[in-house]
């Protein structure tokens, strides 16, 4: 993230907010999210608050703060007001080897799929999930030295810009996304299983 601020500041494009990222040790987020526990996930802010354009935020007005879609579903598209920042970002993001995808509403996917021309590569690494119309979802690839770390399948050849998009706006995809809305509050409910056994040196030095 500290790579991708600097290339944002020398883009013009100013400071990049941080959502959720993982607990400093890794493990179960205090707020029940099921994906950010094992530091390689991070939500980042397509916006920039108009006063953190001109100072630092304090810590409270970072907690009061809420990210504002920057989507009008309407019309389908990314908002005019916010779209080259969030071209110029989620370019940079994917543009990162050591980024494995990054996930952004599916209606922003198809926004950037129809921008005519121009180096498409990074699109690949864009991928399409529910939400996400607020913040992007950047996740990272397995460190080299990290041996428990199990990479995801490899993301399909091309930038991702024809038939597995346009199901996301089919009547299919809104069933499967309540059915996913559910599963996921299962799994949030349940406390997501048991933790690896790897973890449990982690937790005894704590308690110590």
């Amino acid at each position: 993230m500290q790579t991708l601020g600097r290339e944002a500041q020398a883009a013009g494009l100013g400071s990049i907010l941080v959502g959720d990222l993982s607990q400093p040790r890794g493990g179960r987020a205090p707020d029940g999210h099921a994906s950010h526990q094992t530091g390689l996930d991070a939500d980042l802010w397509y916006t920039l608050p108009a006063q953190a354009k001109s100072r630092a935020l304090t810590p409270a007005e970072r907690e009061r703060l809420r990210p504002p879609s920057v989507i009008d579903a309407k019309a389908g598209k990314i908002r005019a007001a916010w779209r080259g920042r969030v071209v110029q970002l989620l370019e940079l993001a994917a543009s990162d080897a050591r980024v494995s995808r990054v996930f952004v509403n599916p209606i922003i996917k198809r926004d950037l799929c129809a921008s005519p021309g121009g180096e498409r590569a990074w699109l690949q690494k864009i991928r399409p999930w529910y939400g996400h119309d607020a913040h992007f979802h950047v996740r990272l690839g397995c460190p080299k030295d990290s041996d428990a770390c199990t990479a995801q399948d490899p993301i399909p050849a091309g930038d991702g810009c024809g038939a597995d998009l346009d199901w996301w706006f089919s009547e299919e995809a809104r069933q499967d996304r309540e059915e996913a809305r559910d599963e996921y509050q299962a799994k949030v409910a349940s406390g997501g299983g048991q933790p690896p056994a790897a973890c449990e040196a982690l937790v005894q030095d704590v308690k110590r």
